[in-house]
């Protein structure tokens, strides 16, 4: 029989909603306990609407009165890390939201105490759980791209600031702007697609141009007015492994091109791949003829799903698949990009 998971939900936001509480609540080996935020009347909201008896405003208190197997982290990110390690010490599991922490720093601490408290945390980067991210790692592990050598990854879209005068737009509950919202998920990829390479060089830079402009936002997204806005809109970049393989990347919230576009490419020595937009093409040759194909995805079943994943690996005691170490060399790439932006040279990790 298996065994009954206690989760709690700590924020109460849109992704929490449509993310975390949608889909944990669909699990028969879970028990929704707590909905626990800052804004109490949001807390009771989403209570209300998932039939969940206990609302906190404080997860230290929740952690204190509830025996919780593991908890969601879906707060501004400054609270991650503080949330993440707290949780980790009353020997409760955590999915985190992107990205792990504001920085390298306070990543790197939520990996000591999770090694020291033998707790599990995994990364919300829901682009590793889907059929096209398992359709290549496919590919790589059976040899079909050969070494890859180097990739190019970006998210760059014409209307997308995520609110003005938000947290999303003040550095110090942020961490940064379009880099650290949107890179962390395709620079994932590609490292992921690499195996996680080491770093040595990074070169940053960033640019904060629709501060003023009123017609830039997300859809779904507020314009407090007077807000802060100090992080940057655009950011470009480019770093070099250990091993000489070399990444362009690019993120931006807003910008003047024609629609918004997701991509990575990665070339290798037999093979390559392109994502643009959810569509996945391979290139290769055989019988020294250049050949293009394109995968029927909708066929696809080798897909894992991310909520079962975690859960799997609680009750399996499974190692995660988004794990906190990288969520760390992740940051480390971020830090080291903004650095170089601050100045203006290439970082040398």
């Amino acid at each position: 029989m298996v065994k009954t998971l206690k989760y709690a939900c700590i924020g109460a936001g849109g992704i929490a909603d449509k993310k975390h509480l949608n889909e944990y609540s669909k699990r028969e080996c879970v028990e929704i306990a707590a909905i626990c935020d800052s804004n109490i009347s949001a807390a009771e909201r989403m209570a209300q609407k998932y039939n969940v008896k206990n609302v906190f405003t404080d997860y230290n208190e929740m952690f204190e009165k509830l025996p919780l197997d593991f908890v969601s982290v879906c707060t501004p990110n400054y609270l991650h890390a503080p949330i993440t390690i707290s949780a980790l010490k009353k020997g409760i599991a955590v999915h985190c939201e992107k990205p792990l922490a504001l920085n390298e720093k306070e990543a790197l601490e939520i990996v000591d105490v999770k090694n020291k408290y033998k707790g599990k945390v995994m990364i919300g980067l829901n682009n590793r759980f889907t059929a096209e991210t398992a359709f290549v790692k496919n590919c790589i592990e059976k040899g079909m791209l050969g070494e890859i050598y180097h990739a190019k990854c970006g998210w760059r879209r014409r209307n997308g600031i995520p609110g003005k005068g938000v947290w999303f737009t003040d550095k110090k509950l942020s961490g940064g702007g379009a880099l650290i919202d949107l890179g962390v998920h395709y620079l994932d990829l590609v490292m992921h697609f690499m195996g996680y390479p080491k770093v040595v060089t990074v070169s940053g830079a960033t640019y904060s141009k629709f501060a003023g402009s009123g017609n830039r936002l997300r859809a779904g997204y507020k314009n407090i007015g007077e807000g802060i806005y100090d992080v940057e809109d655009m950011a470009i970049g480019y770093l070099r492994t250990e091993g000489n393989a070399t990444v362009n990347f690019e993120f931006s919230w807003a910008s003047n091109i024609e629609k918004e576009v997701k991509y990575y490419e990665l070339m290798g020595t037999k093979g390559g791949v392109s994502f643009v937009n959810g569509e996945i093409k391979l290139y290769s040759e055989i019988f020294d003829t250049n050949i293009n194909i394109l995968p029927d995805m909708n066929s696809s079943r080798n897909v894992v799903n991310e909520f079962d994943h975690f859960i799997d690996c609680i009750i399996n005691d499974k190692e995660p698949d988004s794990k906190p170490e990288q969520g760390a060399a992740l940051m480390r790439i971020i830090d080291a990009a903004y650095k170089s932006d601050e100045m203006m040279r290439e970082i040398v990790l």
